[in-house]
């Protein structure tokens, strides 16, 4: 069982989920690791229409004053690092395809056929439609994909 400063992995979850449930954001990643005496905890967040600097801020300040009343011991200090998800992150959810519509994204889909580079043209709650370079739309499934990342675009020409 992972633990931080004794306090279990599930239970910083609960505190984590519901300070974010207080500033309407979701909890993408929790993730407690050591760092030589200390422990750290990642915490990523995200909603729709992105997060700013001063709502990671504002989560970090409560999440810290939270999780302090919970440990309740100066024993041993841990880092928390809030952030929002970068680029990188794989699309696992419907939520990440709804967050990158218009965006260009790298697939790699369980039909080998369907694989390839497209832009996300809609999503709905159960489906997505991306359309290649030629404007050839197909439909996808999130089961049916087995990997999906955005790509960066320096000169979308828009």
């Amino acid at each position: 069982m992972v633990v931080i400063m004794g306090l279990p992995e599930k239970q910083c979850r609960d505190i984590a989920e519901r300070v974010c449930a207080a500033f309407d954001v979701d909890l993408e990643d929790l993730n407690i690791t050591r760092a030589g005496r200390r422990e750290v905890l990642r915490v990523v967040v995200d909603r729709d229409g992105g997060i700013d600097l001063d709502g990671i801020a504002d989560i970090s300040r409560m999440l810290s004053e939270e999780l302090d009343l919970a440990i309740n011991s100066d024993d041993s200090p841990f880092v928390l690092e809030v952030s929002s998800p970068g680029v990188d992150r794989p699309l696992t959810e419907i939520r990440h395809w709804r967050r990158a519509l218009g965006h260009l994204v790298h697939i790699d889909h369980k039909e080998s056929q369907k694989s390839g580079t497209y832009r996300i043209s809609s999503v709905d709650h159960d489906s997505i439609t991306l359309t290649d370079q030629q404007d050839v739309s197909i439909s996808v499934v999130p089961a049916d994909v087995e990997h999906a990342v955005v790509q960066v675009e320096f000169n979308r020409g828009e």
